[in-house]
Protein backbone atom coordinates (compact mmCIF):
# COMPACT_ATOMS: atom_id res chain seq x y z
CA UNK A 1 0.00 0.00 0.00
CA UNK A 2 1.52 3.72 -0.78
CA UNK A 3 0.50 6.74 -0.42
CA UNK A 4 2.16 10.21 -1.82
CA UNK A 5 2.34 13.47 0.60
CA UNK A 6 3.88 16.94 -0.94
CA UNK A 7 7.33 17.03 -0.22
CA UNK A 8 8.27 20.45 1.89
CA UNK A 9 11.56 20.67 -0.20
CA UNK A 10 9.55 21.56 -3.23
CA UNK A 11 9.57 19.72 -6.65
CA UNK A 12 9.63 16.39 -5.03
CA UNK A 13 7.11 14.31 -3.84
CA UNK A 14 7.56 11.70 -1.15
CA UNK A 15 5.98 8.34 -1.19
CA UNK A 16 5.18 5.77 1.76
CA UNK A 17 5.55 2.36 1.29
CA UNK A 18 3.47 -0.02 3.58
CA UNK A 19 6.15 -3.22 3.62
CA UNK A 20 6.29 -5.81 5.71
CA UNK A 21 9.14 -4.53 7.89
CA UNK A 22 7.24 -1.22 8.30
CA UNK A 23 6.24 1.63 6.43
CA UNK A 24 8.93 4.01 5.05
CA UNK A 25 9.13 7.00 3.21
CA UNK A 26 10.97 7.34 -0.23
CA UNK A 27 11.71 10.00 -2.71
CA UNK A 28 9.37 9.77 -5.89
CA UNK A 29 11.53 11.04 -8.60
CA UNK A 30 9.92 11.68 -12.66
CA UNK A 31 10.71 8.34 -13.32
CA UNK A 32 10.97 6.27 -10.45
CA UNK A 33 11.01 6.37 -6.60
CA UNK A 34 14.10 5.74 -4.51
CA UNK A 35 13.93 4.35 -0.55
CA UNK A 36 17.54 4.59 1.19
CA UNK A 37 18.83 3.11 4.69
CA UNK A 38 16.01 0.62 5.34
CA UNK A 39 17.33 -1.82 7.80
CA UNK A 40 17.36 -5.33 7.44
CA UNK A 41 19.04 -6.47 10.44
CA UNK A 42 19.78 -5.44 13.52
CA UNK A 43 22.67 -3.30 14.21
CA UNK A 44 25.86 -5.09 14.57
CA UNK A 45 26.52 -3.65 18.18
CA UNK A 46 28.73 -5.10 21.07
CA UNK A 47 28.86 -8.90 21.03
CA UNK A 48 26.67 -8.66 18.21
CA UNK A 49 29.60 -7.32 15.63
CA UNK A 50 31.07 -10.62 15.70
CA UNK A 51 27.68 -12.97 15.57
CA UNK A 52 25.26 -13.68 13.07
CA UNK A 53 23.21 -11.29 11.76
CA UNK A 54 20.27 -10.78 13.98
CA UNK A 55 16.49 -9.54 12.69
CA UNK A 56 15.67 -5.97 12.66
CA UNK A 57 13.30 -4.81 14.67
CA UNK A 58 9.93 -4.07 13.19
CA UNK A 59 8.87 0.13 13.37
CA UNK A 60 5.77 1.50 14.69
CA UNK A 61 4.97 4.53 12.05
CA UNK A 62 6.72 5.64 9.23
CA UNK A 63 10.73 5.49 9.08
CA UNK A 64 12.10 8.11 6.94
CA UNK A 65 13.95 6.48 4.31
CA UNK A 66 15.57 9.41 2.38
CA UNK A 67 18.87 9.10 3.24
CA UNK A 68 21.61 6.25 3.66
CA UNK A 69 22.19 5.13 6.48
CA UNK A 70 25.83 4.33 7.55
CA UNK A 71 28.46 2.37 6.83
CA UNK A 72 29.67 -0.63 8.20
CA UNK A 73 33.47 -0.39 10.12
CA UNK A 74 35.85 -0.27 8.08
CA UNK A 75 39.50 1.29 7.64
CA UNK A 76 38.13 3.35 4.53
CA UNK A 77 37.03 7.35 4.85
CA UNK A 78 33.26 5.44 4.24
CA UNK A 79 33.26 5.00 8.14
CA UNK A 80 34.80 6.78 10.84
CA UNK A 81 34.68 6.29 14.60
CA UNK A 82 31.21 7.21 16.26
CA UNK A 83 29.15 6.42 13.50
CA UNK A 84 25.39 4.88 13.72
CA UNK A 85 25.64 1.48 14.35
CA UNK A 86 22.58 0.74 12.61
CA UNK A 87 24.25 -0.35 9.56
CA UNK A 88 23.17 -3.50 8.24
CA UNK A 89 20.70 -1.74 5.73
CA UNK A 90 18.89 -2.03 2.22
CA UNK A 91 18.83 0.81 -1.07
CA UNK A 92 15.97 0.22 -2.82
CA UNK A 93 14.76 2.03 -6.58
CA UNK A 94 11.94 0.82 -8.38
CA UNK A 95 10.05 2.34 -11.26
CA UNK A 96 6.82 1.90 -9.75
CA UNK A 97 5.68 1.08 -6.38
CA UNK A 98 2.13 0.78 -7.65
CA UNK A 99 2.74 -2.07 -9.85
CA UNK A 100 3.46 -5.64 -9.31
CA UNK A 101 5.82 -8.68 -10.77
CA UNK A 102 8.92 -6.24 -11.55
CA UNK A 103 11.79 -8.06 -12.25
CA UNK A 104 14.90 -7.59 -9.34
CA UNK A 105 18.64 -7.30 -8.91
CA UNK A 106 20.44 -7.29 -6.02
CA UNK A 107 24.01 -5.75 -6.26
CA UNK A 108 26.70 -6.82 -3.75
CA UNK A 109 29.62 -4.40 -3.56
CA UNK A 110 33.44 -5.47 -3.63
CA UNK A 111 36.17 -4.34 -1.39
CA UNK A 112 38.34 -7.57 -0.88
CA UNK A 113 36.00 -8.55 1.99
CA UNK A 114 38.07 -5.22 4.04
CA UNK A 115 35.73 -2.60 3.03
CA UNK A 116 33.18 -1.37 0.76
CA UNK A 117 29.78 0.29 0.86
CA UNK A 118 26.22 0.91 -0.71
CA UNK A 119 26.02 4.56 0.75
CA UNK A 120 27.79 5.68 -2.94
CA UNK A 121 26.91 7.73 -5.85
CA UNK A 122 28.61 4.94 -8.17
CA UNK A 123 25.65 2.27 -7.64
CA UNK A 124 23.14 4.81 -8.34
CA UNK A 125 20.27 2.26 -9.39
CA UNK A 126 18.21 5.13 -11.55
CA UNK A 127 19.40 3.54 -14.95
CA UNK A 128 17.76 0.09 -14.16
CA UNK A 129 14.91 1.19 -12.70
CA UNK A 130 14.32 3.61 -16.19
CA UNK A 131 14.65 -0.20 -17.74
CA UNK A 132 11.81 -1.42 -15.70
CA UNK A 133 13.94 -3.33 -12.84
CA UNK A 134 13.68 -2.85 -9.14
CA UNK A 135 17.29 -2.51 -7.84
CA UNK A 136 18.67 -3.15 -4.02
CA UNK A 137 22.09 -2.46 -2.86
CA UNK A 138 23.16 -3.38 0.55
CA UNK A 139 25.91 -2.77 3.00
CA UNK A 140 27.24 -6.24 4.70
CA UNK A 141 29.86 -6.77 7.58
CA UNK A 142 33.79 -6.50 6.43
CA UNK A 143 36.97 -6.64 8.42
CA UNK A 144 36.90 -8.81 11.00
CA UNK A 145 33.89 -8.25 11.87
CA UNK A 146 32.76 -9.78 8.84
CA UNK A 147 35.19 -12.58 7.90
CA UNK A 148 37.90 -13.27 10.95
CA UNK A 149 37.78 -16.23 13.12
CA UNK A 150 35.79 -16.42 15.96
CA UNK A 151 35.52 -19.33 18.48
CA UNK A 152 31.85 -19.19 19.43
CA UNK A 153 30.07 -17.59 16.10
CA UNK A 154 29.74 -18.66 12.54
CA UNK A 155 32.44 -17.88 10.11
CA UNK A 156 31.34 -15.74 6.66
CA UNK A 157 29.49 -13.54 8.78
CA UNK A 158 29.21 -11.09 5.68
CA UNK A 159 27.79 -13.81 3.61
CA UNK A 160 25.49 -14.45 6.17
CA UNK A 161 24.36 -10.91 6.07
CA UNK A 162 23.96 -10.93 2.60
CA UNK A 163 21.58 -13.72 2.95
CA UNK A 164 19.90 -11.71 5.65
CA UNK A 165 19.15 -8.90 2.94
CA UNK A 166 17.98 -11.41 0.45
CA UNK A 167 15.59 -12.95 2.88
CA UNK A 168 14.37 -9.12 3.44
CA UNK A 169 13.95 -8.94 -0.18
CA UNK A 170 12.23 -12.20 -0.33
CA UNK A 171 9.49 -10.52 2.39
CA UNK A 172 9.31 -7.08 1.04
CA UNK A 173 10.20 -6.46 -2.17
CA UNK A 174 6.76 -6.99 -3.36
CA UNK A 175 5.87 -3.93 -1.25
CA UNK A 176 8.19 -1.80 -3.93
CA UNK A 177 6.86 -3.62 -7.45
CA UNK A 178 9.48 -6.52 -6.97
CA UNK A 179 8.62 -9.83 -7.93
CA UNK A 180 10.20 -11.96 -4.83
CA UNK A 181 10.54 -15.11 -7.09
CA UNK A 182 12.93 -13.00 -10.12
CA UNK A 183 15.63 -11.94 -7.74
CA UNK A 184 18.99 -11.93 -10.02
CA UNK A 185 22.33 -11.10 -7.93
CA UNK A 186 25.07 -8.89 -9.12
CA UNK A 187 27.87 -8.22 -7.72
CA UNK A 188 31.43 -7.36 -8.68
CA UNK A 189 34.54 -8.70 -7.04
CA UNK A 190 34.41 -9.87 -3.40
CA UNK A 191 30.26 -9.82 -4.18
CA UNK A 192 31.01 -11.83 -7.17
CA UNK A 193 32.83 -14.20 -5.09
CA UNK A 194 30.21 -14.67 -2.90
CA UNK A 195 27.30 -14.86 -5.62
CA UNK A 196 29.76 -17.25 -8.18
CA UNK A 197 30.03 -19.26 -4.15
CA UNK A 198 26.26 -19.55 -3.17
CA UNK A 199 25.55 -20.19 -7.22
CA UNK A 200 27.91 -23.48 -7.46
CA UNK A 201 26.58 -24.77 -3.90
CA UNK A 202 23.03 -24.84 -4.53
CA UNK A 203 22.21 -22.18 -1.45
CA UNK A 204 19.59 -20.24 -0.78
CA UNK A 205 17.68 -21.67 -3.17
CA UNK A 206 14.04 -19.65 -2.56
CA UNK A 207 16.14 -16.38 -1.91
CA UNK A 208 17.30 -15.89 -5.47
CA UNK A 209 17.04 -16.99 -9.24
CA UNK A 210 20.12 -16.33 -11.17
CA UNK A 211 23.63 -14.68 -11.14
CA UNK A 212 25.82 -11.92 -12.68
CA UNK A 213 29.52 -12.59 -10.83
CA UNK A 214 31.60 -9.31 -12.30
CA UNK A 215 35.98 -10.12 -11.55
CA UNK A 216 35.30 -13.06 -8.94
CA UNK A 217 38.36 -13.55 -7.47
CA UNK A 218 40.74 -16.33 -5.59
CA UNK A 219 39.41 -15.57 -2.11
CA UNK A 220 38.10 -19.01 -1.33
CA UNK A 221 40.27 -20.73 1.74
CA UNK A 222 40.42 -23.24 3.95
CA UNK A 223 39.10 -23.00 7.66
CA UNK A 224 42.62 -23.58 9.08
CA UNK A 225 43.81 -20.94 6.94
CA UNK A 226 40.89 -18.07 8.29
CA UNK A 227 41.94 -19.29 11.96
CA UNK A 228 45.58 -18.46 11.44
CA UNK A 229 45.59 -15.44 9.56
CA UNK A 230 42.67 -14.20 12.57
CA UNK A 231 45.00 -15.77 15.62
CA UNK A 232 47.82 -13.30 14.10
CA UNK A 233 45.25 -10.23 14.54
CA UNK A 234 44.37 -11.02 18.14
CA UNK A 235 47.88 -12.06 19.06
CA UNK A 236 48.88 -8.92 18.24
CA UNK A 237 45.84 -7.08 20.15
CA UNK A 238 46.17 -9.44 23.25
CA UNK A 239 42.37 -10.47 22.95
CA UNK A 240 40.97 -14.10 22.79
CA UNK A 241 38.84 -14.97 19.74
CA UNK A 242 35.19 -14.76 21.23
CA UNK A 243 32.55 -12.47 20.00
CA UNK A 244 32.71 -11.00 24.19
CA UNK A 245 36.42 -10.20 24.14
CA UNK A 246 36.78 -8.92 20.52
CA UNK A 247 33.75 -6.77 21.71
CA UNK A 248 35.60 -4.96 23.80
CA UNK A 249 38.07 -3.72 21.02
CA UNK A 250 37.37 -0.35 19.23
CA UNK A 251 37.08 -1.37 15.42
CA UNK A 252 39.38 0.94 14.43
CA UNK A 253 42.29 -0.83 17.00
CA UNK A 254 41.20 -4.33 14.98
CA UNK A 255 41.87 -2.31 11.87
CA UNK A 256 45.18 -0.87 13.06
CA UNK A 257 46.27 -4.38 13.60
CA UNK A 258 44.46 -6.32 10.05
CA UNK A 259 47.45 -6.32 7.76
CA UNK A 260 50.08 -7.24 10.08
CA UNK A 261 49.42 -10.69 8.44
CA UNK A 262 50.36 -9.73 5.22
CA UNK A 263 54.15 -9.30 5.64
CA UNK A 264 54.57 -13.46 7.22
CA UNK A 265 52.54 -14.52 4.33
CA UNK A 266 54.61 -12.66 1.67
CA UNK A 267 57.76 -14.63 3.49
CA UNK A 268 55.82 -17.33 2.77
CA UNK A 269 53.34 -17.90 -0.32
CA UNK A 270 53.34 -21.05 -0.80
CA UNK A 271 51.98 -21.88 2.41
CA UNK A 272 48.90 -19.75 1.82
CA UNK A 273 45.46 -19.89 -0.46
CA UNK A 274 45.62 -16.29 -0.68
CA UNK A 275 48.41 -14.58 0.83
CA UNK A 276 47.55 -11.01 -0.74
CA UNK A 277 45.06 -10.12 2.23
CA UNK A 278 43.68 -10.85 5.62
CA UNK A 279 40.29 -11.74 5.03
CA UNK A 280 38.34 -14.29 2.52
CA UNK A 281 35.95 -16.18 1.70
CA UNK A 282 36.06 -19.40 4.10
CA UNK A 283 34.88 -23.24 3.21
CA UNK A 284 32.92 -24.13 6.18
CA UNK A 285 31.13 -26.87 4.97
CA UNK A 286 28.01 -24.77 5.51
CA UNK A 287 27.96 -21.66 3.27
CA UNK A 288 31.00 -22.64 1.04
CA UNK A 289 31.44 -26.72 0.46
CA UNK A 290 33.81 -25.76 -2.05
CA UNK A 291 35.52 -23.60 -4.53
CA UNK A 292 33.13 -22.54 -7.03
CA UNK A 293 35.62 -23.73 -9.90
CA UNK A 294 35.60 -27.30 -7.75
CA UNK A 295 34.41 -29.90 -10.16
CA UNK A 296 31.24 -31.04 -8.87
CA UNK A 297 27.80 -32.32 -10.51
CA UNK A 298 25.02 -29.61 -10.37
CA UNK A 299 22.93 -28.85 -6.95
CA UNK A 300 20.05 -26.63 -6.05
CA UNK A 301 18.30 -24.84 -8.59
CA UNK A 302 19.37 -24.42 -12.27
CA UNK A 303 20.58 -21.22 -11.94
CA UNK A 304 21.92 -19.45 -14.79
CA UNK A 305 25.40 -17.49 -14.63
CA UNK A 306 27.21 -14.58 -16.31
CA UNK A 307 30.80 -14.78 -15.57
CA UNK A 308 33.16 -12.22 -16.63
CA UNK A 309 36.49 -10.10 -16.15
CA UNK A 310 38.74 -7.12 -16.88
CA UNK A 311 41.48 -7.37 -19.71
CA UNK A 312 43.75 -5.78 -16.97
CA UNK A 313 42.51 -6.43 -13.82
CA UNK A 314 45.38 -5.84 -11.58
CA UNK A 315 46.55 -2.57 -13.74
CA UNK A 316 44.50 -1.04 -10.40
CA UNK A 317 47.07 -2.67 -7.91
CA UNK A 318 50.43 -1.79 -10.33
CA UNK A 319 50.33 1.14 -11.37
CA UNK A 320 51.54 3.04 -9.04
CA UNK A 321 53.85 0.93 -7.76
CA UNK A 322 57.48 0.63 -8.31
CA UNK A 323 58.33 -2.47 -9.99
CA UNK A 324 61.54 -1.54 -11.76
CA UNK A 325 63.80 -3.62 -9.11
CA UNK A 326 60.98 -6.63 -8.82
CA UNK A 327 61.46 -9.75 -10.48
CA UNK A 328 58.71 -11.73 -12.05
CA UNK A 329 60.09 -14.52 -11.13
CA UNK A 330 58.82 -13.57 -7.17
CA UNK A 331 55.77 -12.55 -8.52
CA UNK A 332 54.64 -15.71 -10.22
CA UNK A 333 56.05 -17.94 -7.03
CA UNK A 334 53.66 -15.15 -4.78
CA UNK A 335 50.56 -16.56 -6.86
CA UNK A 336 51.76 -20.28 -6.66
CA UNK A 337 53.80 -20.48 -9.68
CA UNK A 338 57.07 -21.56 -10.34
CA UNK A 339 59.76 -19.49 -12.29
CA UNK A 340 59.10 -21.48 -15.85
CA UNK A 341 55.50 -19.98 -15.33
CA UNK A 342 57.61 -16.58 -16.28
CA UNK A 343 59.09 -18.38 -19.47
CA UNK A 344 55.80 -19.59 -20.97
CA UNK A 345 54.33 -15.97 -20.18
CA UNK A 346 56.94 -14.81 -22.13
CA UNK A 347 56.54 -16.95 -24.96
CA UNK A 348 52.57 -16.62 -24.97
CA UNK A 349 52.86 -13.46 -24.77
CA UNK A 350 56.17 -12.39 -27.43
CA UNK A 351 57.39 -8.68 -26.34
CA UNK A 352 55.88 -8.18 -23.33
CA UNK A 353 57.90 -5.70 -20.70
CA UNK A 354 58.47 -6.83 -17.12
CA UNK A 355 56.21 -4.22 -15.85
CA UNK A 356 53.31 -5.72 -18.01
CA UNK A 357 54.22 -9.24 -17.05
CA UNK A 358 53.99 -8.49 -13.54
CA UNK A 359 50.56 -7.21 -13.82
CA UNK A 360 49.37 -9.69 -15.99
CA UNK A 361 50.49 -12.76 -13.53
CA UNK A 362 48.58 -10.97 -10.81
CA UNK A 363 45.46 -10.50 -13.25
CA UNK A 364 45.15 -13.69 -13.89
CA UNK A 365 45.93 -15.39 -10.57
CA UNK A 366 43.16 -13.05 -8.69
CA UNK A 367 40.58 -12.13 -11.26
CA UNK A 368 40.98 -13.79 -14.51
CA UNK A 369 41.53 -17.61 -14.09
CA UNK A 370 39.63 -18.04 -11.48
CA UNK A 371 36.81 -16.01 -13.41
CA UNK A 372 36.96 -18.64 -16.12
CA UNK A 373 37.59 -21.59 -13.78
CA UNK A 374 34.01 -20.25 -12.35
CA UNK A 375 32.60 -20.17 -16.13
CA UNK A 376 34.56 -23.70 -16.74
CA UNK A 377 32.55 -25.02 -13.46
CA UNK A 378 29.89 -24.17 -14.20
CA UNK A 379 29.06 -24.97 -17.69
CA UNK A 380 30.33 -28.47 -16.64
CA UNK A 381 27.69 -28.90 -13.93
CA UNK A 382 25.31 -28.27 -16.63
CA UNK A 383 24.41 -24.55 -16.06
CA UNK A 384 23.43 -21.67 -18.53
CA UNK A 385 26.96 -19.85 -18.11
CA UNK A 386 27.54 -16.96 -20.53
CA UNK A 387 31.37 -15.46 -20.19
CA UNK A 388 32.71 -11.99 -21.34
CA UNK A 389 35.20 -9.76 -21.13
CA UNK A 390 35.73 -5.98 -20.59
CA UNK A 391 37.98 -4.46 -22.47
CA UNK A 392 37.36 -0.82 -22.93
CA UNK A 393 40.74 0.88 -22.07
CA UNK A 394 40.25 3.76 -19.63
CA UNK A 395 41.85 7.24 -21.16
CA UNK A 396 42.14 8.14 -17.41
CA UNK A 397 45.91 9.16 -16.23
CA UNK A 398 46.92 8.83 -20.03
CA UNK A 399 45.94 5.71 -20.41
CA UNK A 400 47.88 3.56 -18.11
CA UNK A 401 44.91 1.51 -16.36
CA UNK A 402 44.16 0.05 -19.45
CA UNK A 403 40.76 -2.15 -18.92
CA UNK A 404 41.76 -2.44 -15.17
CA UNK A 405 39.82 -4.36 -12.07
CA UNK A 406 36.51 -2.48 -10.60
CA UNK A 407 36.36 -0.27 -14.37
CA UNK A 408 32.94 -1.96 -15.50
CA UNK A 409 30.99 -0.70 -12.81
CA UNK A 410 30.05 3.07 -13.77
CA UNK A 411 29.18 1.11 -16.90
CA UNK A 412 26.97 -1.09 -15.45
CA UNK A 413 24.91 1.44 -13.44
CA UNK A 414 25.78 4.51 -15.72
CA UNK A 415 27.03 6.61 -13.18
CA UNK A 416 30.07 8.43 -15.44
CA UNK A 417 29.77 11.37 -12.95
CA UNK A 418 30.61 8.84 -9.29
CA UNK A 419 33.36 8.54 -7.39
CA UNK A 420 35.02 5.28 -8.98
CA UNK A 421 34.10 6.94 -12.67
CA UNK A 422 36.31 9.85 -11.40
CA UNK A 423 39.59 7.55 -10.53
CA UNK A 424 39.01 5.30 -13.50
CA UNK A 425 37.61 6.72 -16.37
CA UNK A 426 38.64 10.30 -16.09
CA UNK A 427 37.48 13.82 -15.83
CA UNK A 428 35.66 14.04 -18.87
CA UNK A 429 33.14 11.08 -20.31
CA UNK A 430 34.48 9.65 -23.42
CA UNK A 431 32.03 9.80 -26.65
CA UNK A 432 32.07 5.86 -26.17
CA UNK A 433 30.83 5.86 -22.41
CA UNK A 434 27.20 5.89 -22.84
CA UNK A 435 26.92 3.53 -26.07
CA UNK A 436 28.77 0.90 -24.01
CA UNK A 437 26.72 1.14 -20.49
CA UNK A 438 23.73 1.01 -22.35
CA UNK A 439 25.00 -1.94 -24.12
CA UNK A 440 26.09 -3.96 -20.93
CA UNK A 441 22.77 -3.11 -19.09
CA UNK A 442 20.74 -4.23 -21.49
CA UNK A 443 22.22 -7.25 -21.56
CA UNK A 444 22.03 -7.32 -17.89
CA UNK A 445 18.67 -6.66 -17.62
CA UNK A 446 17.27 -8.93 -20.06
CA UNK A 447 19.28 -11.89 -18.31
CA UNK A 448 17.63 -10.69 -15.60
CA UNK A 449 14.20 -11.02 -17.02
CA UNK A 450 14.80 -14.26 -19.01
CA UNK A 451 17.96 -15.56 -18.19
CA UNK A 452 19.70 -15.38 -21.63
CA UNK A 453 21.75 -12.01 -21.72
CA UNK A 454 22.03 -12.30 -25.73
CA UNK A 455 25.38 -14.02 -26.39
CA UNK A 456 26.22 -17.66 -27.05
CA UNK A 457 26.38 -19.83 -24.05
CA UNK A 458 29.89 -20.86 -23.02
CA UNK A 459 31.45 -24.06 -23.43
CA UNK A 460 34.95 -25.85 -23.17
CA UNK A 461 34.06 -26.92 -26.66
CA UNK A 462 33.65 -23.24 -28.23
CA UNK A 463 34.78 -21.11 -25.41
CA UNK A 464 32.51 -18.26 -26.69
CA UNK A 465 32.33 -15.31 -25.08
CA UNK A 466 31.06 -11.60 -25.24
CA UNK A 467 33.91 -8.86 -25.27
CA UNK A 468 32.68 -5.77 -23.99
CA UNK A 469 34.07 -2.58 -26.20
CA UNK A 470 33.30 -0.19 -28.50
CA UNK A 471 31.85 -1.66 -30.45
CA UNK A 472 30.92 -4.87 -28.74
CA UNK A 473 31.85 -8.62 -30.41
CA UNK A 474 31.90 -11.68 -29.63
CA UNK A 475 35.40 -13.43 -29.26
CA UNK A 476 36.57 -17.49 -29.19
CA UNK A 477 38.84 -18.61 -26.45
CA UNK A 478 39.67 -16.30 -23.96
CA UNK A 479 43.35 -15.97 -22.03
CA UNK A 480 44.07 -19.06 -24.08
CA UNK A 481 48.05 -18.84 -23.51
CA UNK A 482 47.22 -17.96 -19.70
CA UNK A 483 44.73 -20.90 -19.56
CA UNK A 484 47.63 -23.43 -20.32
CA UNK A 485 50.19 -22.06 -18.05
CA UNK A 486 47.44 -22.11 -15.19
CA UNK A 487 46.22 -25.75 -16.46
CA UNK A 488 49.52 -27.16 -14.45
CA UNK A 489 48.90 -25.29 -11.27
CA UNK A 490 49.62 -27.90 -8.38
CA UNK A 491 46.61 -26.55 -6.46
CA UNK A 492 43.14 -24.57 -7.44
CA UNK A 493 41.91 -24.19 -3.58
Amino acid sequence: MTYNSRCPRGSLVDVVVRAECGAVRGMAKADHSVFLGIPYAAPPHGARRFRAPAPAARWDGVRDARAFGSSVPQATPAWRPGDDPESLTVNVWTPDVTTSGLPVLVWIHGGACLGGTAATADFDGAAFAAAGIVLVTLNYRVGYEGFGWVDDAPVNRGVLDQLAALRWVRENIASFGGDPDAVTLIGQSAGASSIAGLIAAGSAPDLFRRGIAQSPGKIFVPAEETRAVSAMITSRLGVRPTAEALAEIPPETIHAAQMAPLAIMAGEPGRWTHPHAPYALTVDGEVFDAPPWTPRRRSGPDREIVCGFTTDEARMFTVDTDLSAADPVDTARSCGLDANAVRDYRTGNPGITDDDLHALILSDALFRIPSLRCAEAAADAGRSTYLYEFAWRSPAREGVLRACHGLDVPFTFDTPGGPLAAALVGPDVPSGFSPLSSAMRAAFTEFAITGDPGWPEFDRARRIHRIWATPPTLGNDPLAASRRIWHGEKSAR
